[in-house]
Parts: C-alpha cells; structure tokens; sequence
C-alpha cells in the first residue's frame, strides 16, 4: 500500500454508505454523548476499511518480465542459461558490477539423496558463476532452514556445503543471527514489526533461489514463500511458528512487501509434486524461472505446474500490489510455457491443493 494516499474523490464505496447513512441519521436525535462517540467511531472503521478496500480495487496495472529456460539436467551449463535469462531481462553488467549479492536457497531438511525438497547445489553454484561473471564484487549464500535448528547438518546433507567450500562462497546461517526490526509494510497479519537478520543490510541484491514444489498448506511454494527462511529462528521459532500462527499466506506477503527482494530464480529442473514441501514426490520438469518481480516469477512458475495463480491465495491477494500474475500482463522471455507444462499430481484430501489446477 505504499505510495496509496487514503483519499476516494468518487465517495466511499457503495456497500459502506448504508453505515455512514444510518449513523447520520441516528445523530438527527439527541445523543448522549457515549452514543456520539461510540456512532463516530463505527463511521470511522467502516469509512476507513472502504478506503481500504477501494484503493487497492484502484491499484494500477502492473507488467513484468519473466524468463523461462528449457534445462534438462543438472550438468547443463546453468551459468549460461542465467546468464542468457539475466540479459533478456534487461539486467546489465553495469547495474551488477560492485554489488554484494546474497543467495538465498530453499533448505528445509536434511535428507541426503532426496535433491527434489531442497535447492540443488549446482542451481547455487550457476548463480553464483553467473553474478561473478557480471562484475558483483561478492555473492554470499544463506538460509535459516524451517524444521530443524542445525542449518548446517541441512547444508551438509543437501550437498550444497561441498559446492560452497569448493568454489570458497561464505554461507551465513540466518536462524542464529542478530536481527534489526522494521514497521511491517504489507500489514495483512496482525504482526507490527517484522524482524529481519542483520546481514540483510549487507548486501545490495537479495535473490530468492526458490525450488518448484506443491505445498500442504498453501498450495504451491515458490520464490515468494521461498523467503520465510530469512527470518531468524531464534526470533521466530521452528518451523517459524510465529510466522504460522500469524497465517502462512498474510505472512509471505508481509515478507514479500516489507522486504522488496530484487530477483529471483526457480529451480523446476526437478520439482516436487503432491504433499509438499517435504512428503511430495520428485517430477522431473526441465525448467528454470527468472525475473526481476516475485510474483510474475510464481504466477509464470504455477502455470508451468499446471496450477491457476489466480487460485494460490496470497498470488491472487498480491496481483497489482506487489505484481502481476495475469499472463497478458507478464512478457515471457525465452521458451513457451505451453510447451513446458508438466501438470503436477495435487491431493484432493488437502486443502489448499484442492481446486488450484488450470484444468
């Protein structure tokens, strides 16, 4: 809602003029003045929710871009292919030269031999070959695993250390960091501040490196929910209780808005179909998903999974707020999603999966 000034020249939608027209005629009688308050204050909140409601309803059309790539395996050449989606979507070695860039993976458990839960390390690796490549003058990798408190066993076991250790990229473990706190600026939980880890201040580009999977609570999860695991255990608990207890979707746009990442890389060369993020099964789907905006990201990302963004509830909620997921709104760079599409298995016996598909 940043930017959007609380002010609706055409009047308060029509489903709150009933209210503001009962208290004014409640005032025509003599109140007392408990009864004058308590009507200003009902006029008020429903005025304000109007206001609310009716400028996001105004929010402008928004566009991104989106790359999508065809990668049949882990050993392609995945600096290439980044390097080739990076330069379709206008990002040039001068915007990246001199910046710090931290990568974030998608590490929830450790399950050595099970590379289709967590981010693959060469998906790590060919970002960061190809941030190097345009100049970055660092690329660090960093996550606060959700299920358990030893993020390193997570890392050990996923492979990702001996990439790291090989190709000498740090690794920062946000769960134990110090946190800074900021105002929540998405404000859909009840959550005032969020509480972010220090290094977040760090570094220049915050990129989500999200692994295509279903999800058992909210339905898909992707670069957007991908960003839950930057913040600190040690504040939020494991697996993030906080962060559920205030409500899985309202918290990743909460996230997402405060946060504002600058880009964002799926990882479907092997996703993971039916009970997600960890129970689901492996799908091979071939492919790799790039853009600048997170959520033209997911909704390009869905699509290719055979699931309707506009039926993912916090996608839906953050179309034409955080950005686009209308297809006619997203210009895809690179290959044809039609042609790409793997319809991955949904469970009618969870909720969230069920009805989600494109059909």
């Amino acid at each position: 809602m940043a930017g959007w000034t609380a002010y609706c020249p055409e009047g308060p939608p029509a489903e709150n003029r009933p209210i503001i027209r009962d208290v004014k005629m409640s005032m025509k009688r003599r109140l007392t003045r408990r009864e004058f308050l308590l009507a200003t204050a009902t006029a008020g909140t429903a005025l304000g929710a109007g206001i609310l409601t009716w400028n996001r309803w105004r929010r402008p059309q928004l566009e991104a871009d989106t790359f999508v790539a065809a990668v049949s395996n882990y050993d392609a050449d995945l600096a290439s292919v980044m390097l080739s989606g990076l330069r379709e979507l206008g990002v040039s070695r001068e915007e990246i030269a001199g910046k710090r860039i931290l990568l974030k993976p998608n590490l929830v458990e450790p399950h050595a031999g099970r590379g289709h839960i967590n981010t693959h390390p060469l998906v790590v690796r060919g970002a960061v070959e190809a941030f190097l490549h345009m100049g970055a003058s660092s690329v660090i990798a960093a996550e606060g695993a959700g299920h358990y408190t030893d993020t390193l066993l997570v890392l050990e076991q996923s492979g990702l250390r001996d990439v790291l250790l090989e190709d000498r990229i740090p690794f920062v473990d946000l769960n134990q960091q110090q946190g800074y706190s900021v105002v929540n600026a998405g404000r859909y939980s009840r959550l005032g501040t969020l509480t972010f880890p220090v290094c977040l201040r760090q570094v220049d580009w915050i990129v989500s490196l999200a692994k295509m999977k279903t999800h058992h609570w909210a339905g898909v999860t992707l670069s957007m929910k991908n960003l839950f695991g930057v913040m600190p255990g040690i504040y939020y608990g494991w697996p993030k209780n906080v962060l559920h207890h205030a409500g899985i979707e309202k918290s990743i746009l909460d996230i997402n808005a405060t946060l504002r990442p600058h880009f964002a890389i799926v990882d479907g060369i092997v996703g993971m179909e039916g009970d997600g993020p960890i129970m689901g099964d492996p799908v091979p789907s071939g492919v790799l998903v790039m853009g600048r905006n997170l959520p033209a990201v997911d909704a390009t990302s869905a699509r290719l999974m055979g699931v309707n963004p506009h039926r993912i509830k916090y996608l839906h909620t953050a179309a034409d707020w955080l950005g686009p997921i209308d297809r006619n709104r997203i210009h895809q760079r690179g290959e044809n999603i039609d042609t790409l599409r793997t319809n991955y298995a949904l469970l009618d016996f969870v909720p969230a999966q069920r009805g989600i598909g494109e059909g």
